[in-house]
């Protein structure tokens, strides 16, 4: 019955795809429907650059006894992670797996989210797997950099706290500002310039208009893991591995969703990953869906949080994301709440229209697939 909701649901929720669809068809290209985005950065292509050697692979790895008493495990989570990767890779072995990625010699980010905080949030047992898996490929201690664009909410969370001795940390500003348009912190050769801007600032200025790149993946690391939470986002609908990036490795992002109507987040979001220099240096995205979060966000409120007990592994953030997506939609859809696409304000999240449409659009630029019947979305139990 509740997978007949949500294919009801989904089939509903076809109209904007269906806009998407209609207007590329009458010459409107993905581009031009990211606003007429420019960007200026640079950053050579591999086969890693997103989506990656695994285009449309999607792995979920589920274990019963990954969280207790609201407690993350650390050995389940261990076993999760381990499983994923070689799930991911075909690789013979954790290390194996991880050695497909990285290398001796590679400066690498981990991409942190300490937003939802104390709920939701990157926890130590799933930071210390990726750092453990970086050392398995040859990546030395000192070469691993963990980051969130704000210092004060990272310090705050605790993150430089969990680190193990040698593992550096690392952010963009002091913290949270209604008007985001400094630059220090933000590497002026590398910014995505969109006409759009905050209400009352003319698109001349372009500091209003553009937003640019963090020093820390134009400058710190050559190479990025994402490690996005599962959780709703009142203005986005998700905030998945797309998100995590566009709103973390970027300045004055605040004009994409400056108010409960001028929301673009829709452009603005699949706009800011092809940047080069974020869409080449993030080759692997580890999704925390232990705990989750399925309306209210960005902040979690814990009555809308849910023990998820589950892992995803990606080089695809489309797909990852459009996985999530649908985990999310099937637990609104569970608890009584309409699937996101669909949701209208209420005291929780107060933004017209929440623009998932971001994560198609995202595929659309060429940063992954979209479409479910080419997903290969493989679903594991642990326990």
């Amino acid at each position: 019955m509740k997978q007949a909701m949500l294919r009801d649901a989904v089939r509903r929720s076809a109209t904007r795809r269906e806009w998407f669809q209609a207007m590329v068809a009458a010459g409107v290209t993905a581009q031009s429907l990211a606003l007429g985005a420019q960007a200026s950065s640079q950053a050579a292509s591999s086969r890693l650059s997103m989506p990656g050697p695994y285009r449309g692979r999607v792995v979920s790895v589920r274990h019963g006894g990954s969280i207790l008493s609201g407690k993350y495990q650390a050995e389940p989570v261990r076993d999760m992670m381990r499983r994923g990767m070689t799930e991911l890779t075909g690789a013979p072995d954790w290390q194996a797996a991880w050695r497909v990625f990285f290398e001796k010699g590679d400066v690498v980010g981990i991409k942190v989210n300490p937003v939802g905080a104390p709920h939701v949030i990157s926890s130590p047992e799933v930071l210390h797997e990726i750092i453990a898996g970086l050392e398995a490929a040859g990546v030395r201690r000192q070469d691993i950099v963990v980051y969130d664009r704000y210092k004060n909410q990272f310090l705050k969370a605790g993150f430089d706290k969990w680190l193990p001795e040698k593992v550096r940390w690392s952010s963009a500003v002091w913290d949270f500002e209604e008007i985001q348009q400094g630059i220090e912190g933000y590497d002026p050769n590398h910014y995505l310039d969109m006409a759009l801007t905050r209400p009352g600032y003319d698109l001349s200025n372009v500091t209003a208009r553009r937003s640019y790149a963090a020093n820390f993946i134009t400058k710190e690391v050559n190479k990025l893991v994402n490690l996005p939470l599962l959780k709703d986002h009142q203005s986005a609908g998700v905030t998945l591995a797309l998100k995590n990036l566009s709103h973390g490795l970027v300045n004055n992002v605040s004009r994409s969703h400056s108010t409960a109507t001028l929301n673009t987040c829709g452009a603005f979001i699949p706009a800011v990953v092809a940047l080069p220099v974020i869409r080449n240096k993030t080759v692997l995205h580890v999704m925390d869906g232990i705990k989750a979060l399925y309306h209210g966000g960005p902040g979690a409120r814990p009555q809308f949080v849910w023990e998820h007990q589950t892992m995803y592994f990606a080089t695809d953030p489309v797909a990852m994301d459009r996985v999530g997506w649908l985990e999310i939609d099937k637990k609104r859809l569970a608890v009584g709440k309409k699937v996101l696409a669909e949701d209208r304000p209420d005291e929780f999240s107060t933004f017209l229209n929440r623009q998932t449409e971001h994560v198609e659009l995202a595929g659309a630029l060429g940063l992954g697939e979209f479409d479910m019947k080419k997903i290969d979305f493989r679903k594991l139990s642990l326990g």
